[in-house]
């Protein structure tokens, strides 16, 4: 009843049939807000309208797009699949659930997402919202992020699930977690399910559902060098298995603390990278920070002008300003480029 008339939650992959376009969805939310996710949706979309259009792009615009969204192993697995069911698939997203499900970087959740949205098979979903929801309503305190809570929730999620109409359903559920049965917020007074809820009654709502998961951060500290040369500055692309891949960065110098920005021009790693009187400092910017999941990253820029190009063969590349905005880059760097000052001071 609440889905039917006070469901007013509007995203516009909702109701969509296109196994393609819900993928691209429900990748793009993974580990994202609706809010921000909803642009990059609306970007890929257009840009890459089917499967064939992606499989076949060239990766650093595809990556250009992803840009600012992190977890960049999504993107890495989205081109792959999208090869792969172009190349070997014939261009058609498979149906069964475990063809699904074999795809990189596609879990269970997205996997019955796919399946019950575009398919409208019995396949019950599980996210942030749907724990919540399921936890709260039967006072499950088993905690969401162990192996015997992943059974008690998928156990409880498939007794639920409407077979007659399972995408309808999950969806309902999933905005009902989002609208209603918020996290920090939640709407008790206003939920149809308050006089059954188990959580409301015993008065645990802020406590459910358990998590006992400890994220610690490692903190890493990033020197980046901005080299110019002839109205270019020198690129390199991350290759490594690190954060980051297959995204484009300035000369970097890692250090394992803070180093002030006197004492990082004193170290060998950057005295062996310039000849002395060959370079001037023009520019070094405050520290920046950038959290991600396990790491906090803390960092500055060095705006360098060398009179003669630099001897090395580390897969550095000398490119414009016009080209540098082509390229992808992490948030880190892309947002401090985007200062228009930087700008000036980059290439001018």
């Amino acid at each position: 009843k609440w889905n039917r008339f006070d469901n007013v939650r509007e995203m516009p992959w909702k109701g969509e049939k296109d196994p393609y376009k819900i993928w691209i969805s429900e990748i793009v939310l993974q580990q994202t807000r609706v809010q921000q996710g909803l642009h990059y949706y609306n970007r890929f979309i257009t840009s890459f309208p089917n499967v064939r259009s992606l499989a076949i792009a060239p990766e650093q615009k595809v990556f250009k797009l992803w840009e600012g969204l992190g977890y960049y192993s999504r993107c890495k697995n989205l081109i792959a699949s999208a090869k792969y069911i172009y190349e070997n698939l014939d261009g058609k997203f498979p149906e069964k659930f475990e063809d699904i499900l074999s795809l990189k970087g596609v879990g269970t959740y997205t996997a019955s997402a796919i399946a019950s949205f575009a398919f409208n098979k019995p396949y019950a979903v599980l996210d942030g919202n749907v724990y919540r929801v399921l936890s709260r309503f039967f006072g499950t305190e088993t905690p969401i992020n162990t192996l015997e809570g992943k059974k008690v929730y998928a156990a409880l999620a498939l007794q639920l699930l409407d077979l007659k109409k399972p995408g309808e359903y999950n969806q309902a559920i999933m905005d009902f977690g989002a609208v209603i049965c918020k996290p920090s917020l939640p709407l008790c007074l206003e939920c149809p399910l308050k006089k059954k809820c188990v959580a409301f009654k015993s008065g645990k709502v802020f406590v459910l559902p358990v998590n006992n998961k400890i994220i610690r951060q490692k903190a890493r500290y990033f020197n980046y060098l901005i080299v110019k040369y002839d109205n270019k500055v020198y690129v390199k692309k991350r290759t490594g298995k690190d954060i980051w891949q297959n995204l484009f960065e300035f000369i970097l110098i890692e250090t394992e603390s803070f180093v002030s920005s006197g004492d990082v021009i004193k170290l060998e790693i950057f005295s062996s990278l310039f000849k002395k009187h060959n370079y001037t400092i023009n520019f070094i910017s405050k520290e920046f920070n950038q959290k991600l999941t396990h790491q906090l990253i803390k960092g500055r820029f060095f705006h360098i002008e060398l009179r003669k190009p630099l001897q090395v063969s580390e897969n550095l590349v000398l490119v414009s300003e016009n080209d540098l905005n082509l390229l992808p880059f992490p948030k880190f760097i892309a947002a401090y480029l985007q200062d228009k000052n930087v700008s000036l001071n980059l290439i001018q």
